[in-house]
Parts: C-alpha cells; sequence; structure tokens
C-alpha cells in the first residue's frame, strides 16, 4: 500500500526508499513483529477467557501432554493479522502472485479456524470432517494452480522445473494444475501434521519460508535469474515482502508458543502457513526444491501415512505412536529436545536446498 507513496510522488525524497524490495522487506518484518508483540498477550487473555477449557487434549496421546490442558488454541490467528498487516502495508499490491498467495494462505486459515472453533466448542477432538476440509482444500488449489498457470511466462507455464539440472523441463500442460494442488494441499497438511509439539512448527515453517523468499527473489531478479541459471518468473520477488512479513510475525508468535506454550497455533495457523509455503513454491516454479526444503514436513507426513497403511494391513504399528515426533517423545526423549533437534534438520535441509540454486 504504502508503494503507492513513491508512484505518487515520482519517487522523490526519502519516497525514493519504497522502489526497493528489500527495505519494504524490512519494514514488513519489523511491523508484524511489533504487531505480534503489541497484540499477542491481549489476545491471548481474549481466547483463554472465551476458550474456557483450551484446545481439547487427545486421549491416547503421550501422557507429558495432559498437563496443557486449558492452553489457548487459535494463536494462528496472531501471526496471521501480523502478517497481513505488514503485507498489506509494504507490499505493491498490484503484483497478482502476491494476491494468490494470501488467497491461498487467508482461505486456509478460515478451513483451519472452522475446524478449531468446532473443537472448542464441542470440547473434544473431533473438528470438521476430514471430506469437507479436504474438499475446500483442492478448491482452493485448484483456483490458486490455474490462476499461477495463466500468469507464469509462456515458456514455463505448464511445465515443471527440475533442481541441479536447470536445463530440463517436464511438460504437464494441464496436468500442471492436479500436480500443483497436491503440492500446496500436501504442504498445508504436511505443516498441520507436524504441529504437536511447543515451538516445533513455527521455526521450521519460518526456515523454510525464508528459503524460498530467497528463491523467490532470485528468480524474480533477470539478472541473478541468468547468472544461476535459473527459470526467470518475473513479478516473484514481491513475495520477499510476504516473507519478511510472515516471519516477523512468526518470531512474535513464538515469543508466546515457547515451552510451556501461552498458546498454541492451532489449525488455524498451521494449514494456512503450510498453504503459503506451497503456494510460494508453485509460483516460483521450485515445487521439487519444496520437498528438500520442507523435507520435515515430508517426514512428518510419511510416518502418519506409514503408521495408517501398515496397522490395517498387518494390525501393527511401524512407530510407537505418529506422527514421529510422538514416537521420540514415547522412546522419552524431552519435548525441548525433540523441538530444537528438528530446528536443526530443518536449517540443514533449508541449506541443501538453497545450494541447489547454484548447482548445475
Amino acid at each position: 500500500m504504502l508503494y503507492w507513496l513513491y508512484e505518487l510522488t515520482g519517487g522523490q525524497g526519502p519516497f525514493n526508499l519504497f522502489r526497493y524490495i528489500t527495505f519494504r522487506a524490512g519494514a514488513a518484518f519489523f511491523t508484524a513483529l511489533i504487531f505480534a508483540f503489541l497484540f499477542g498477550r491481549p489476545l491471548i487473555a481474549y481466547l483463554r477467557r472465551v476458550q474456557k477449557k483450551g484446545q481439547p487434549i487427545r486421549d491416547d496421546g503421550p501422557e507429558g501432554h495432559f498437563v496443557k490442558a486449558g492452553t489457548p488454541t487459535m494463536g494462528g490467528i496472531l501471526i496471521l493479522s501480523a502478517l497481513l498487516a505488514g503485507t498489506l502495508l509494504w507490499a505493491r499490491l498490484s503484483n497478482p502472485y502476491v494476491w494468490i498467495v494470501l488467497m491461498v494462505t487467508y482461505g486456509y486459515a478460515a478451513i483451519g479456524f472452522a475446524d478449531d472453533f468446532a473443537k472448542v466448542s464441542k470440547h473434544n477432538t473431533n473438528g470438521v470432517s476430514g471430506r469437507v476440509r479436504m474438499g475446500l482444500g483442492l478448491l482452493l488449489a485448484l483456483i490458486a494452480s490455474a490462476w499461477t498457470m495463466y500468469l507464469h511466462p509462456p515458456a514455463l507455464s505448464g511445465q515443471l522445473a527440475f533442481p541441479v539440472f536447470k536445463d530440463a523441463l517436464l511438460n504437464l500442460s494441464l496436468f500442471f494444475i492436479p500436480f500443483a494442488m497436491i503440492v500446496i494441499v500436501g504442504a498445508a497438511n504436511a505443516v498441520n501434521l507436524t504441529d504437536g509439539l511447543d515451538g516445533l512448527a513455527i521455526m521450521p515453517v519460518m526456515i523454510a519460508t525464508a528459503t524460498f523468499g530467497v528463491i523467490a527473489y532470485m528468480v524474480g531478479n533477470a539478472n541473478f535469474a541468468d547468472y544461476l541459471g535459473l527459470h526467470g518468473v518475473p513479478g516473484t520477488g514481491e513475495l520477499v515482502i510476504f516473507v519478511a512479513a510472515l516471519i516477523g510475525g512468526g518470531l512474535g508468535f513464538l515469543w508466546y508458543n515457547a515451552p510451556p506454550a501461552a498458546v498454541f497455533m492451532g489449525d488455524t495457523g498451521s494449514l494456512a502457513l503450510g498453504g503459503a509455503l506451497g503456494a510460494i513454491a508453485v509460483v516460483t516454479k521450485h515445487e521439487i526444491v519444496l520437498a528438500i526444503v520442507g523435507g520435515l514436513f515430508v517426514v512428518e507426513a510419511l510416518s502418519v501415512i506409514i503408521q495408517v497403511l501398515y496397522f490395517k494391513r498387518t494390525g501393527k504399528r511401524v512407530f510407537l505412536m505418529a506422527p514421529i515426533h510422538h514416537h521420540f517423545e514415547k522412546k522419552g526423549w524431552k519435548e525441548s529436545q525433540i523441538v530444537i533437534r528438528f530446528w536443526i534438520i530443518a536449517l540443514v535441509l533449508a541449506l541443501i536446498g538453497l545450494s541447489t540454486l547454484k548447482l548445475r
């Protein structure tokens, strides 16, 4: 929004700074961070007051989780509010890629909010039915995927790009749309499954999103894209503003979500942030790199799939409990150990993903 001041003044005086993505990204980060710090405590107090019993705890969950009973959920509202403030103030709102990612983020946030609200209202872990959640998620992903395919440069529209083998493109044609839908829906649900311990999901999300902020900036800049041998997607650099605001809001949320958590993210936040990550990967043509950078989320989702399929087939379990972070809890790891070690894994995977930008 404030970018318009640069356009209205012709870039005269201090408003010339607004033309730079890096300046606006920094401003978006601090806007979101300050917003989260200012409104975090009042929001948590409000959620605690209206929810009373807080997020329902699974009866079959790890024993250590019962002490968390009464902790309010829907803390994702704090991240999303801060993210929206930072993005709307500092992003160039004429950029369609910004609106695609915003649509996916807040569409999935609405689905997650409905699920959280149902759980809190019924005082049990049964929220919105899986079919309804999946159907609405697929619809959002369909709109975003088709819109993105329409906006991509003709040479890239419908194409699947590969890391390392950068000259290779696989023409999926219209099949790119269902592929992109799987990426978005898969990312949303994978992050949702990862959100099971205090601080576990938010830091890997920020690490992965920051990585894709770098990717968005590189592919959106013709000079960097040419130097690194990347497929350029003009306009994606503006997503750096969104990413910076997400990180600012995420850090503000982590202040209150650090063990012992004063508030949980809930599906409101986890579905939204996962959807945003998937949408950015689709927009920047780095869907495969998402599987590397977001490898932690992939493992969490696979652990659930493997557990369910193996149990149905044999009646036995592969893991003591799924998702896999609960397996380590059952093995006696402390919650803080799991969280910090998973953060380290997420950081290593992000660095591996970034290294693919230079490899040929």
